[in-house]
């Protein structure tokens, strides 16, 4: 089948969204058919901005492409549902969550203006519409099927995709904790940091980088390393040398780190309100799962060795039936 693998794209951003449709991609043509990911960059500010940059997919023709017919797409989050499509099968990553559950939150878009407000309702109304057309709708995560439910009233099947094939091992329980992440507010690496504080000699890692790198370093003080944006080989090699990693934005989608992390044999540390991630880390079993708070944070970011060991391995059982192979089977039986 000719299938269409649809994504928004923000101008020289990667993470986790690109990481999945790259994988989707790679993964439909190794079952034999002819995938192509379409693109479109996404700009949501200003104001109305986010709903003149859904319309542009709602006017794409992707029903056929140089004569030949398109089987089908598969969109993956807003505003690329909003493609039309005879055969459209949604897997979810996420709505616009600034006009859901982020709305009137320091991460929300929409000020108490009417203007704002009617705003928000077409947004949703875009979403009961686009999202209503799919033939079947994935979510890769629990969380994400909740807020669709919630939000618009449509059911969704949770359908949990595997991270990018680095070269997972254990090579140690080393001496410090990881972070991987983007450097944003939402990821909440200012709540390790300030847990971390209250650790005499825990050493913390932080891959990643992004907006809020310049003020968490200022918070950290010297007390953590930042090690900025990493090659994908220096990636698996920080996994395999951890003690554990740390993980808890919030209400996350899903994340990718967890399942990372499993394959890597190292228990993952989290928050009760952490969202796609308490899908799999469980407290007492595959990591620890604590309040949101530094002082709760500070007494789960030790362990033993043999402690990470057996929490590592329980969640390496957890993810290695996560595989593309069986995400493309379910996915193309309504395709």
């Amino acid at each position: 089948m000719r299938l269409a693998v649809c994504m928004p794209q923000v101008p020289f951003e990667r993470g986790g969204t690109e990481i999945f449709a790259d994988g989707l991609v790679h993964a439909l043509r190794e079952q034999g058919h002819d995938a192509e990911l379409v693109t479109v960059p996404f700009k949501w500010y200003p104001g109305e901005r986010v709903l003149t940059q859904a319309f542009l997919w709602r006017l794409l023709d992707l029903e056929e492409s140089n004569g030949r017919p398109i089987d089908a797409v598969i969109a993956t989050k807003f505003p690329s549902y909003v493609v039309r499509h005879p055969n459209k099968v949604v897997w979810l990553l996420h709505q616009f969550r600034q006009a859901w559950d982020l709305d009137r939150t320091e991460l929300g878009q929409f000020s108490e203006s009417a203007e704002d407000r009617a705003l928000r309702r077409k947004v949703l109304d875009l979403d009961r519409v686009s999202l209503g057309e799919a033939r079947k709708i994935f979510t890769t995560s629990s969380i994400v099927a909740d807020r669709l439910r919630d939000s618009v009233g449509l059911d969704a099947e949770v359908l949990a995709p595997p991270p990018a094939p680095l070269a997972f091992r254990c090579d140690e329980y080393g001496d410090f904790v990881l972070s991987v992440n983007r450097l944003d507010r939402a990821k909440r690496i200012d709540l390790l940091i300030e847990a971390a504080a209250r650790v005499p000699d825990l050493r913390v890692v932080i891959a990643g980088d992004g907006p809020e790198r310049e003020r968490l370093e200022d918070l950290a003080n010297g007390r953590v390393e930042f090690v900025g944006r990493v090659s994908d080989e220096e990636l698996a090699d920080l996994y395999a040398r951890c003690r554990a990693v740390y993980y808890a934005p919030v209400n996350e989608d899903y994340g990718l780190v967890p399942y990372e992390a499993f394959l890597s044999d190292k228990p993952v540390i989290t928050t009760t309100d952490a969202g796609g991630p308490l899908d799999i880390v469980r407290d007492g079993e595959t990591g620890r799962v604590v309040a949101p708070q530094a002082e709760a944070l500070a007494r789960a970011l030790t362990f033993s060795e043999d402690e990470a060991r057996t929490l590592g391995r329980a969640g390496h059982e957890v993810a290695r039936d996560v595989t593309w192979s069986r995400c493309v089977e379910r996915l193309l039986e309504f395709v």
